[in-house]
């Protein structure tokens, strides 16, 4: 058995091994990222979500080459709406709802062009892409039996947002026993206070969700193994 490799986090060093190990990229939605979807609609800023994806696209190129785990999620729900409860279709005074006709077609609806992946990061065959209906990656998907099929046991996680799915799914992920490295430069929020706190409460007292490390240090650790 090989040595661990280790990153250069906080609040100490990760260790993980890529054979054990997974990338999970969490909801870069068109709806969520790109200009006219629904994140857009409720008054964000997208531009903070998109700084994300060159460092994203270089550590999804670098798990690729390593053989690693990827897995993609997609927030989103089925046309009839039948799995999205009332609270969360009806809170706050969006100009436009879940399930309404927007510019990239139903908003937040399985099946339509803004509830896809974006293009920079669409996922190739082999990839592992998980439809979930609430914020965190476990809630009602199958996410935790594809971990357990391929002998997961350390998440390297990205996506959008940090505050919002992203925390949700590391905490769950942290209760279930995994190890997970969260890349600070591979999250993005549309509030910038959101991010640096967000990042800073994973790693506080000791790791209590996990570790925090940029990609440059991720990929440096991955690539001395190749």
């Amino acid at each position: 058995m090989s040595d661990p490799l280790l990153v250069e986090a906080e609040p100490y060093a990760y260790a993980f091994d890529p054979r054990h190990t997974a990338l999970l990229l969490i909801d870069m939605q068109r709806d969520f990222v790109e200009p006219g979807g629904f994140g857009e609609t409720l008054g964000n800023d997208v531009s903070m979500l998109q700084q994300v994806i060159a460092p994203l696209r270089d550590v999804l190129d670098g798990a690729r080459k390593a053989g690693m785990t990827v897995i993609h999620t997609r927030e989103g729900h089925l046309p009839d709406l039948s799995d999205c409860p009332p609270a969360k279709l009806n809170r706050g005074a969006p100009s436009m709802r879940i399930g309404d006709p927007g510019p990239k077609g139903r908003i937040l609806i399985r099946g339509e062009y803004g509830h896809d992946i974006i293009d920079e990061l669409a996922p190739i065959e082999g990839e592992i892409v998980i439809d979930k209906p609430g914020k965190g990656a476990f809630y009602a998907t199958d996410l935790a039996q594809v971990l357990q099929a391929g002998d997961i046991r350390s998440l390297i996680v990205t996506g959008v947002t940090t505050e919002v799915c992203v925390h949700t799914t590391v905490r769950e992920a942290n209760d279930r026993g995994y190890e997970c490295l969260v890349l600070s430069d591979c999250v993005g929020s549309y509030f910038a206070e959101f991010q640096r706190y967000g990042l800073q409460m994973i790693a506080a007292q000791g790791g209590i969700f996990g570790w925090v490390a940029p990609s440059v240090n991720y990929l440096k650790a991955l690539e001395a193994r190749s």
